[in-house]
């Protein structure tokens, strides 16, 4: 006997809005394709999947602690410190790592950073956006105090040479439109956070504790060691978000990235991450950060002033935290109180 599977809003929604969020993408796409031409073309796909690989990066991370119940807004100055105090390394010492060798320093950094708020969280039970607000002060305060202040134009051979390596190029000697290598160790950082998140007992550690901590802690799992291994981890990511943003601006500047935290914070919560934990997936996040770029793109090439960019992320992120709310309350709302029962004597 054949059974036939039907397709439910609900299914074809998503657990976390991916379906949604998808159309959303896709209408985009359309609307700004009727209002200029142009805007359908492999230059401005390449160009948007050029723009989110550093994003993308840092939203797995933050992805990872909205998760498990808290905010981190000091990614983006574990990223440059990381990128910028490897560089200053190499110069210092006349000795040019390779890219390999790049990346292990930085994520062995950023892998330390993070631990110091893993520590100050897992430990002393501190708020997570409070940690994370005042690390991110002394990161980039001992980044400029004691690494570099200097704007480093030229950056050592291995990371010149990979930053102009490309996957795909397409067109004709005047307009070629090319596709960047690291498209691919972003896909497969994807798949493999994906992997961890659904299918790894650390991962189920991590959606429980956002979901209740104390719930979590009663089920078996070592909240604090999670914790730790957490930041840790989302350190790691943030360092190589940093490398990834410096090979591709061929530079390295201590002053970049900060300030991009509301953008991906945005991208992760329209995602479908729920801010107040316990839910999210990468493949919402994934969809949140090309929102995201398709919108501050869409707003270029309408000749709106950058200054609106930001209104127009901080509007998204507001209605993504008040939806989220009003989900909330209505959930609560339908939790039926069952009535006392009287024992007849």
């Amino acid at each position: 006997m054949k059974t036939t599977t039907r397709w439910s809003p609900a299914a074809l929604r998503g657990a976390n809005n991916e379906g949604i969020l998808g159309l959303i993408v896709l209408f985009l796409i359309i609307g700004m394709t009727a209002v200029n031409p142009d805007f359908f073309s492999f230059g401005t796909f390449f160009s948007i999947i050029r723009a989110s690989v550093v994003p993308m990066i840092f939203a797995l991370g933050v992805l990872i602690v909205i998760v498990s119940g808290g905010i981190d807004v000091s990614f983006p100055a574990i990223a440059i410190f990381s990128a910028y105090t490897t560089v200053v390394l190499m110069q210092t010492s006349g000795m040019d790592f390779g890219v390999l060798g790049v990346l292990g320093v930085a994520l062995v950094l950023g892998a330390l950073l993070g631990l110091i708020n893993g520590g100050l969280i897992a430990r002393f039970k501190l708020p997570t956006l409070i940690v994370t607000l005042g690390t991110q002060g002394i990161f980039k305060g001992v980044l400029l105090a004691y690494v570099g202040s200097r704007y480093i134009a030229e950056l050592p051979a291995s990371m010149a040479n990979f930053s102009t390596m490309d996957l795909v190029s397409i067109g004709d000697g005047s307009t070629v439109a090319s596709l960047h290598v690291l498209i691919v160790p972003v896909v497969i950082l994807c798949l493999l956070v994906h992997i961890m998140l659904r299918r790894t007992m650390f991962g189920r550690g991590i959606y429980a504790i956002g979901g209740d901590t104390e719930a979590a802690r009663r089920a078996g799992f070592s909240v604090v060691r999670i914790q730790l291994a957490l930041y840790a981890l989302v350190g790691a990511l943030a360092a190589f978000g940093g490398v990834l943003h410096v090979t591709l601006t061929r530079s390295a500047n201590p002053q970049d990235l900060l300030g991009t935290e509301l953008d991906i914070i945005a991208a992760v919560v329209l995602g479908g991450a729920s801010i107040f934990g316990g839910r999210g997936s990468v493949l919402g996040t994934v969809l949140g950060v090309l929102l995201i770029q398709l919108i501050n793109n869409s707003l270029i090439l309408m000749g709106i002033p950058s200054a609106w960019q930001r209104t127009a992320v901080g509007l998204l992120l507001v209605i993504g935290v008040g939806i989220q709310a009003l989900g909330a309350r209505r959930a609560s709302k339908k939790v039926i109180v069952p009535r006392e029962t009287v024992v007849p004597s």
